[in-house]
């Protein structure tokens, strides 16, 4: 079985302006996807818009994994996202990320909390902004 990871789930959702939102989401994200960041909880339909919204403010960026590990259908990584935003600014978060997978390989639902390395005071919820 193929499986997703998060730097090529982050990769075809925000880095590949030309990947279509719905097509990078269905590689690499179940029907019945949720997520949790930082306390709060979306399904597929309030993440999809989430990314929509990331993909008009970020230019650029890059994602490194530190730490990875995968255990049956079980996930979990920390991983840093580094993002140049379309008004030249740099924010930098470090991310705690635990999910699992759905039968096929895809992510069915994803925990994460996020701490900011680099960037200003309103940039601290990008990971959760719409």
């Amino acid at each position: 079985m193929n499986r997703t990871d998060i730097r090529s789930a982050l990769t075809d959702l925000l880095l590949t302006p030309g990947l279509d939102l719905n097509e990078a989401a269905d590689r690499h994200f179940a029907p019945d996807y949720r997520q949790r960041t930082d306390g709060r909880w979306d399904d597929r339909t309030a993440f999809l818009s989430h990314i929509a919204h990331l993909r008009t403010i970020v230019a650029g960026g890059s994602i490194s994994v530190h730490d990875e590990l995968v255990d049956g259908d079980r996930y979990a990584d920390r991983h840093t996202v580094t993002v140049t935003k379309t008004d030249g600014s740099t924010v930098r978060m470090e991310v705690y990320l635990f999910a699992e997978f759905a039968e096929d390989g895809r992510f069915r639902r994803v925990e994460e909390t996020t701490l900011m390395l680099e960037g200003a005071e309103g940039d601290r919820n990008l990971g959760s902004a719409r």
